[in-house]
């Protein structure tokens, strides 16, 4: 309560102090980071449930799609590093701006695409700005967040692609198709749109709350180089990345072609779409309670629990019998809903990895992560055949997936290890 002297007036100050908090909360630039990510999902499944119309329209094999769905993960490769020295340096609020415009970019670029050479090129683009989204959304969730919190804050960006898949998987033949006259073009028009506005609400969230997460690196410049070439030398670093590899070569893999692989066991194109929709429901009610529990102490009794949830998905998936598929595809959608999210907690709280750095460290992350995310795609369209559809593919997939399970056993004997005192 204010009285403003030489005038009648009283002001009640209560409810501005109130709104004050709301708009410097960390749950609100929470909010923008998800938008951003739900876009990003959005945008980067769009073309598997449009995948035989693209085919069809722009003369292409399944291998030049497999490619195309991986071609944003290639550029992802080098420029996620790069991505996350830019985010310590310019902040995150200009930084995540500026991804959110290039995602959009992507999407209407390809609807311009008129051959295989040209939607490859597109879906490039989104390769510059995917990196930032990743590493941005992390580098605020540390900073923002502590304890307990962070694991659900982390969860809860999580769910933003998994949404934007849904949206994208299950919209697209029932709604979308029949409204746009099955035009693939006027859909990616539709999500490069949301893009551009997600872009948007995320600069204006980020500038009301003006946090220190959002803003530039402070204290003494060190040089990137230096920080990457430390922690490439670290065994549990190293580790980390390599099974972030893994991972996104099962999930990009997986997650692409799995309306295919549910067309090719018998199911029409639109209830493969909400077949395919199953993994990503499953991922968010996974991703709001996995990553809040897997604390320091049991993190690795979690990732080895996740490795067996895609190692069994991976053989039930073999299966036509309805049962079967869709409970592979619920094992599916727990591994995929916090695989990554337990690698990228388990990297930034290594000892190695320090606060001020984690720009960086989760750009060496996605870095590494998304070469698995151009091998999966590709590889599982290479492998296809009529004869006998994606079954090499899965078997790959199996083989892919008992590596994170020795990966993740690994990592727990090594902290095991650190832990017993020394005499």
């Amino acid at each position: 309560m204010v009285i403003v002297p030489g005038l009648s007036l009283i002001v009640d100050t209560t409810g501005i102090r109130k709104q004050a908090l709301i708009l410097k909360s960390p749950w609100l630039l929470l909010f923008g980071v998800w938008l951003l990510y739900a876009s990003f999902g959005l945008i980067a499944t769009s073309l598997a449930p449009l995948a035989s119309l693209v085919i069809k329209d722009l003369g292409m094999t399944h291998a030049e799609m497999g490619l195309a769905m991986g071609a944003w993960q290639f550029i992802y490769i080098f420029s996620a590093v790069p991505s996350g020295i830019l985010l310590d340096r310019i902040g995150a609020r200009y930084a995540l701006t500026i991804a959110g415009v290039v995602v959009g970019l992507s999407a209407l670029a390809r609807v311009f695409a008129d051959d295989a050479t040209g939607l490859i090129l597109a879906v490039m683009l989104f390769g510059l700005g995917g990196p930032i989204v990743s590493a941005g959304a992390s580098k605020v969730v540390i900073l923002s967040f502590a304890g307990s919190s962070r694991g659900l804050a982390m969860g809860i960006y999580m769910t933003g692609p998994a949404i934007g898949s849904i949206i994208s998987l299950t919209t697209t033949h029932s709604i979308l198709l029949p409204l746009f006259d099955d035009s693939w073009r006027s859909i990616l028009s539709l999500w490069a749109g949301v893009a551009f506005l997600s872009a948007f609400c995320w600069f204006a969230l980020a500038t009301v709350a003006s946090s220190a997460a959002t803003g530039k690196q402070t204290g003494p410049h060190v040089s990137q180089t230096r920080v990457i070439g430390e922690l490439i030398t670290q065994p549990a670093v190293v580790i980390v990345l390599l099974l972030s590899i893994s991972v996104m070569m099962f999930n990009h893999g997986l997650n692409n072609w799995l309306p295919e692989l549910l067309q090719s066991h018998g199911l029409s194109a639109v209830n493969a779409g909400y077949w395919a929709a199953v993994p990503t429901a499953i991922g968010i009610i996974g991703s709001l309670i996995i990553p809040r529990l897997a604390t320091p102490e049991r993190r690795f009794k979690i990732l080895i629990g996740l490795s067996l949830a895609a190692f069994s998905a991976s053989l039930m998936l073999r299966l036509t019998e309805p049962s079967s598929l869709l409970t592979g595809l619920i094992l599916q959608g727990i591994a995929n809903s916090s695989l990554v999210t337990v690698l990228i907690l388990t990297l930034l709280e290594l000892p190695e990895v320090q606060e001020r750095h984690a720009g960086v460290a989760s750009g060496m992350f996605f870095s590494a992560s998304q070469l698995g995310g151009v091998l999966g795609p590709f590889t599982l369209g290479y492998l296809y055949s009529p004869e006998v559809g994606f079954s090499h593919g899965l078997t790959l997939l199996t083989t892919i997936a008992l590596t994170i399970l020795g990966g993740s056993m690994l990592l727990q004997y090594r902290s095991r290890k650190e832990a017993q005192p020394t005499v």
